[in-house]
């Protein structure tokens, strides 16, 4: 993943830790050295918030293996500065699966939770709340605490908290899909506004939370309209079929001429029937500025490069150009080139279907 650094491979799942999560640490670690100013209270602290975040990836290999159960792969799990995310391939499609799959989460956290309690009473190692803060106390009564407030903080029902994942699942039993995302995306609004309001008079990080809570809230809106719209309809219904390719032997002075001649913008370049590569935009005009008009595409095209079948539903197609960040995938059936998928045509094609729904 671009930015990020793996940290490992665990039962199946790939495990990034993101650039800016490192400064979070250093900012933990100045944060302990201002108030202990010693090398002993910097590691502690560092110690401290890398297992806090232990027991997020533990929450997210939660949601991630109850899904796999219902049959949905996790392409990753990412750790960032504000939490953890288990990008699942989909969500599910059955409210009772969703739902368990939202709680699974919190359900990790509660299990150590109860786990560290039990061990502290049986050590008679337990202290008055009264004398934690966040970076003084017993190590384990403080991550105690912090997972139940991971319990807590989730179980907020608003997107994107697995609150607001419970909350949709629970009406999708009695509504259609789209409508429960509507009427849980509206209640996570409304919760980000209070929120909002109270951090204006007493804590400003309640703003960055309503931030997140009402773009976290506004996205899952539109992923369910985008689900709605193009839910069940396969890429050949929706793809482009009059196209332009090149030839491995064609020069970059050929792919100027197609440009200029249409509103195509990537090229797949074919030998043989077989699909060798794409000359994007970016690539060609990249070659041009280099001065090498002259040369095959070849030495401009990208060799690495994301398909579809044309019987593949238009959701997974979407999800593939959101993860390969292209903007054009190439369209098979049995091996063979058979349409283009773009951004734009495919933002056309729902904004007709939208319209033909009304």
């Amino acid at each position: 993943m671009r930015w990020s650094i793996k940290l490992g491979r665990y039962v199946g799942i790939d495990v990034y830790m993101h650039v800016t999560f490192l400064l979070l640490v250093g900012w933990v670690a100045l944060m302990h050295w201002r108030q202990g100013q010693s090398i002993s209270a910097v590691i502690s602290g560092v110690i401290f918030i890398l297992a806090v975040f232990l027991c997020v990836i533990l929450h997210e290999f939660g949601h991630a293996l109850t899904a796999r159960r219902y049959g949905i792969k996790t392409r990753d799990i990412v750790l960032l500065p504000i939490g953890g995310v288990a990008r699942l391939e989909k969500m599910p499609t059955q409210p009772l699966q969703e739902l368990w799959v939202a709680l699974a989460g919190p359900a990790v956290n509660v299990v150590i939770a109860a786990a560290l309690f039990v061990w502290l009473t049986a050590t008679a190692a337990l202290e008055p709340i009264q004398s934690l803060t966040v970076a003084t106390g017993p190590f384990l009564e403080r991550l105690l605490f912090v997972n139940i407030f991971l319990v807590a903080f989730n179980m907020i029902p608003a997107f994107p908290m697995d609150g607001g994942r419970v909350l949709r699942s629970l009406l999708a039993t009695r509504k259609d899909y789209a409508r429960a995302t509507r009427i849980a995306a509206s209640i996570g609004q409304g919760i980000a506004v209070l929120f909002g309001f109270v951090g204006l008079f007493y804590n400003p990080m309640l703003l960055f939370i309503a931030f997140f809570v009402w773009f976290g809230a506004g996205q899952e809106a539109n992923a369910a309209q985008l689900k709605n719209v193009i839910g069940g309809i396969p890429v050949r219904q929706a793809m482009l079929t009059d196209f332009k390719t090149l030839d491995r032997t064609d020069s970059l002075e050929k792919a100027v001429e197609l440009t200029l001649a249409g509103s195509q913008k990537d090229f797949p370049v074919v030998y043989n029937g077989a699909i060798e590569g794409i000359l994007t935009q970016t690539d060609l005009i990249r070659a041009l500025s280099s001065g090498e008009r002259r040369a095959s595409v070849i030495s401009a095209m990208q060799a690495g490069f994301t398909t579809v079948d044309s019987l593949d539903m238009l959701e997974t197609a979407f999800t593939r150009l959101q993860d390969c960040n292209c903007h054009t995938l190439p369209v098979t059936d049995d091996g063979r080139l058979v349409g283009l998928l773009t951004m734009d045509n495919l933002g056309e094609y729902m904004r007709i279907q939208s319209a033909m729904n009304n």
